[in-house]
C-alpha cells in the first residue's frame, strides 16, 4: 500500500493539463479586465465619430457647387 502511494505522489500525468488551464484563465481574465478598461473609451470614441460624420455636408457638386439650389 505504501508503494501505491509513493508512485501517486510521483505520477505527473496531469501536471501538464493543469499548467494549460491555469494559463488559459489567467489569459480571459487579462482579457476581461482589458475589455473593461478600454470599453468607456471606444464607446465615446465611437460616438464623437457617429457626431462628426453626421456634420458633414455631402451635398456638393463635382465642381464643388452647393445642389440644395
Amino acid at each position: 500500500m505504501l508503494n501505491f502511494f509513493k508512485s501517486f505522489a510521483n505520477d505527473e500525468a496531469g501536471a501538464v493539463t493543469v499548467d494549460w488551464v491555469v494559463l488559459t484563465a489567467a489569459i480571459v481574465g487579462i482579457g476581461v479586465a482589458i475589455l473593461a478598461t478600454v470599453s468607456d473609451g471606444v464607446d465615446t470614441l465611437a460616438d464623437n465619430i457617429e457626431s462628426g460624420l453626421e456634420t458633414v455636408d455631402t451635398d456638393y457638386g463635382p465642381e464643388g457647387e452647393d445642389n440644395n439650389g
